[in-house]
This record gives C-alpha cells, structure tokens and sequence, in this order.
C-alpha cells in the first residue's frame, strides 16, 4: 500500500532535526518517523523531505560506524568496511534523545546533513505515516557543487550582470527561489513512499 510506513509496532516515535551543514541562512527539516525505521527507508525520507533526487550514493556515519549500500567488489580495500543499511534500524545508530549522526549525500559534491535526536515520543498506535512538521530553505539544486558551488550559485543568480547569471539560469530551469521551502509539498511527497 502506498504511503504508509511500516505499523510501529509498539516503537517510540523519534522527532528528528535534519540541518545540511555549513548552509547559510540554514536548511533544516523537522520529522517524527518511527524509531524502528530501516536506515534504507531512513535514506528515502531525507531524499523527499529535503528534497533530493536519489540521483547519488549516500551513508550514514554514526559514531566511527558507516551504514549504507556496501559494494563489496570495489570499495572493500578503501576504507572502513560499510554495514548494510537494510539491516540496521535508527535506534541502533541513534539510541536516545539528543543522538547525533550524519546522513552524507552525493560524495562528489559531499552534501553532509547533521541529524540530531530532538525527542524521543510514546509509542502511538496511531502513527502511520512520516510526518515533517517544519522547515525552512530550499535544498540546494542537485549538482551544484557542494555548499561552496551552492554559495557561488546564489551570488550568480542575484547578480544579473554576471556573465554566468543568464547560463545558471537555464541550467536550472525552472524560478528558484532560496528562501522556499513548502511544507504541504514536502508531507504529500512523504505519503509517495512505498510501505
């Protein structure tokens, strides 16, 4: 069925603040999702609520800890080893209030979010779907350089004189506004999410 997330099962409900760092002013989402979540479905609620367009590897980093999809064939001898998302839940790599952890996406332009634990909430049996109760900012357009290229867009796009500014213009295709970010878009694209 779509757009429900899993029964909670009895689990406590994680109020969650999601902060893409060194952004300036700053983009953060506020969500409540189940503390037994997958770290795979995890990865696809950050993906719509920022949002983001999955178009890149990610990992979570908890601690000395990396969690995400592990490609045994080439990333083995690279470094630490990758523990598979799709068997660790947000409780294991975040067990109480005030847990901090990251959530990197797209390692070329290394969009890194620091997610912290706000709240630790009763279990409800109510509860059956994510939920984002806040935010502000647009998420940066994707491929747009990290937080530094991100900061050169921005200078580009508010000066009209810039030889850039007509070319940045039609790369991103659409008026984009920095400031924007749409609260009611953000929980419809929620409800997208496969169950």
């Amino acid at each position: 069925m779509l757009g429900l997330i899993e029964q909670t099962g009895g689990a406590s409900l994680y109020q969650l603040n999601i902060i893409l760092n060194g952004s300036k002013p700053v983009i953060w989402r506020r969500i409540v999702v189940p503390a037994n979540m997958k770290l795979s479905r995890l990865h696809k609620v950050f993906q719509r609520v920022m949002p983001w367009t999955d178009s890149h590897l990610h990992q979570f980093v908890a601690g000395e800890k990396f969690y995400g999809v592990p490609d045994r064939e080439y990333m083995d001898d690279l470094g630490p080893k990758t523990l598979n998302e799709i068997r660790y839940t947000l409780a294991d790599i975040a067990p109480e209030p005030k847990s901090v952890f990251t959530y990197e996406y797209d390692f070329g332009d290394g969009w890194e979010h620091i997610v912290v634990v706000e709240k630790v909430l009763p279990p409800d049996s109510a509860f059956k779907q994510v939920v984002c109760l806040a935010g502000e900012n647009a998420c940066p357009p994707e491929d747009s350089g990290g937080i530094h290229g991100y900061f050169n867009l921005l200078n580009i796009l508010a000066d009209p004189k810039d030889e850039e500014h007509k070319s940045m213009k039609e790369w991103l295709g659409v008026e984009w506004d920095a400031k924007r970010f749409d609260l009611n878009k953000a929980n419809a694209d929620l409800k997208r999410i496969k169950a």
